[in-house]
């Protein structure tokens, strides 16, 4: 018995070795798989032929980074890309004429690990990060937390919880206070620093002169996205003045100075509607005065 037993030990040892070995080499192919299609979404990119279709047919769940700077990605891309990529830690969409408000909100809607974010570049991103602004502040449902650190992740019903770098080059004075001062843990554009920022260090996806997808295409050599007669123009360009209708760029310029000047409206409001209840406050305080001191006279007109 014990010679059958030995070689049926055996032959289990080597079913199980080769059994190991096959699901290695599956799972090595399929992070080849995954790397392939990053890097042919990288170089789509590059070739100016990244859109709808050539993303959502690449995109995997496995994906925790994501370019489409300057592509002609829209909402409706990247709310399907976001809805297959659900753990995407790093997003730009800066230069991305076609993305607005509502594509953001579905990215943050799905991605809730969600650190990175990397916009503005060109007129139109920039009008739709400060249109994202009330979806990138996290919403509450206890209101009574005295600071952000007492808060559990669940408290955080809305917004992007997890949301810490925003790289967004020219950024507004208007948003970077409003950013400062009710959302103060999320870092706007972030220096590269030995010491890190409040202890942290700043991750390498978001500094802004670290193009997102360079480490995927690092071994690619760069003539495989050459197009012939195209110059590449440097990340942080902006759209020339000749790119734009004259009627879309006197649009976008009042869309802007509305924009700008929307907070600015909304606290001379907010002083005038707490002057005019200290106002009432004090007016109803002098008027019952007067009616108290008028019954004191007729009470003691009345006794003597």
């Amino acid at each position: 018995m014990s010679g059958p037993w030995c070689n049926g030990n055996l032959v289990h040892c080597d079913l199980g070795a080769t059994c190991l070995e096959h699901e290695n080499n599956l799972s090595m192919h399929r992070f080849v798989y995954h790397e392939l299609q990053m890097a042919m979404a990288a170089i789509a990119r590059r070739r100016k032929l990244l859109n709808d279709n050539v993303i959502i047919a690449l995109a995997e769940s496995s994906w925790e980074i994501l370019d489409l700077s300057g592509s002609d990605v829209s909402d409706f891309g990247l709310s399907k890309v976001a809805e297959m990529c659900k753990f995407i830690r790093a997003v730009d969409i800066s230069r991305c004429s076609k993305i607005t408000w509502l594509g953001v909100s579905e990215l943050v809607q799905h991605c809730r690990s969600l650190e990175i974010l990397r916009c503005g570049g060109c007129p139109k991103s920039d009008y739709t990060a400060r249109r994202c602004l009330g979806i990138l502040r996290p919403k509450l449902d206890d209101m009574e937390g005295e600071s952000w650190e007492e808060l559990d992740a669940m408290e955080i019903t809305h917004g992007a919880p997890s949301l810490c770098w925003l790289v967004w080059p020219k950024i507004d004075k208007d948003s970077l206070e409003i950013l400062s001062t009710e959302c103060p843990r999320i870092v706007v554009n972030p220096k590269p620093s030995p010491l890190g920022y409040r202890g942290v260090e700043v991750p390498r996806e978001a500094l802004a002169n670290v193009v997102l997808d360079d480490s995927i295409v690092k071994e690619v050599d760069p003539k495989t996205w050459a197009i012939s007669g195209f110059a590449a123009r440097a990340t942080s360009s902006v759209l020339s003045s000749t790119e734009l209708p004259v009627a879309e760029k006197f649009r976008l310029a009042f869309v802007e100075r509305d924009t700008r000047l929307a907070p600015k409206r909304a606290k001379n409001a907010r002083q005038h509607q707490r002057r005019a209840e200290r106002e009432w406050v004090m007016t109803s305080a002098i008027a019952k005065a007067n009616a108290l001191a008028s019954q004191a006279n007729k009470s003691l007109h009345n006794r003597s």
